[in-house]
């Protein structure tokens, strides 16, 4: 098939043929393509923008003034599609920080390690419930629980501090649990 001259197609397109309109986006595709994939970077967005330009150009044929070049018409259209997506995105793309392992070193460190509210809510609740059934306890289960948990001291430092024998404490410790376990399971 002989390639048709582009202001021909034109011509023959505004004057009802649109098969000329097929033959001179595929004529000029893959021009406009390269010139979006270089501007954007990424295939899936340089996809999107050159349908953009293929609808303006559209839109806009009636208007092109056939005594300059079709080329340099629509390379300014994709050049102005270009630079309105990129002013609508302004952000840098992970894929930019991706290492050579493929790992994104911003994702890793921008993570928020704070809980979500409904956690938090959860845990404020939970450590309301505890502190109410360890003030339950006796004095001597109470003690050892709140140090190991709250001063999170060992048994052997609990033991020094009370001046009680490890196994007490182990002992007391064990039978405090059990206790605190009762003391929750009957406010449910």
């Amino acid at each position: 098939m002989i390639k048709d001259n582009d202001l021909n197609l034109i011509t023959q397109y505004l004057q009802g043929d649109e098969k000329s309109l097929q033959i001179l986006i595929g004529n000029n595709l893959k021009l406009v393509y390269s010139f979006v994939y270089h501007y954007v970077g990424n295939s899936a967005d340089a996809e999107d923008i050159t349908q953009t330009v293929w609808v303006q150009v559209w839109r806009n044929l009636k208007k092109f003034d056939q005594q300059k070049s079709f080329k340099t018409w629509v390379l300014s259209i994709t050049k102005n599609a270009c630079l309105d997506f990129l002013k609508k995105k302004k952000n840098l793309p992970f894929s930019s920080f991706e290492k050579e392992n493929g790992k994104n070193f911003v994702l890793d460190t921008i993570r928020d390690s704070s809980p979500l509210p409904a956690e938090q809510y959860e845990q404020t609740t939970l450590a309301f419930r505890l502190n109410a059934a360890i003030n339950k306890l006796s004095d001597k289960y109470s003690k050892v629980l709140r140090q190991h948990f709250f001063s999170q001291s060992t048994f052997q430092e609990i033991a020094v501090s009370t001046g009680e024998s490890l196994n007490t404490v182990k002992s007391r410790y064990r039978r405090a649990l059990l206790v605190l376990r009762k003391i929750l399971v009957e406010k449910q």
